[in-house]
């Protein structure tokens, strides 16, 4: 398994009334945690700010309740992330769009010097 990937868990609950007010709060109480959570192992990648990814509502309409995307993120030397590459996606081209979004907005501290690092997002809806 490749070091630089760590499995950061989305979730998405329908379970409760007033869905578009709850998947509102959902989505933001998510995000917190997804911030908590998601991380790269490298030393020299530390991360500033985190971006979490959103709970696609094309998954949520096709009832796709797992999914994982794989990605390479290219740093420039400021730390601001460069290019975001979907390597592996399951399933294909329903989470990639949030990944990249999510992924795009990550600030890493400057080394001066260019870097890549993989990440694995790991997407989870309960019902």
């Amino acid at each position: 398994q490749n070091p630089f990937c760590h499995a950061v868990t989305s979730r998405r609950r329908t379970d409760q009334p007033h869905r578009k007010t709850h998947a509102m709060f959902v989505r933001s109480a998510l995000a917190l945690a997804l911030l908590a959570a998601a991380s790269l192992a490298h030393a020299d990648a530390k991360v500033l700010k985190k971006v979490a990814p959103e709970y696609p509502a094309e998954a949520a309409r096709k009832n796709i309740t797992t999914g994982s995307v794989r990605a390479k993120i290219a740093i420039a030397g400021d730390g601001k992330v460069s290019n975001v590459e979907v390597v592996e996606a399951e399933p294909k081209r329903i989470f990639d769009r949030a990944a990249v979004d999510a992924l795009s907005q990550w600030k890493f501290e400057g080394t001066g010097a260019a870097q890549t690092h993989e990440v694995k997002l790991v997407f989870k809806s309960e019902d």
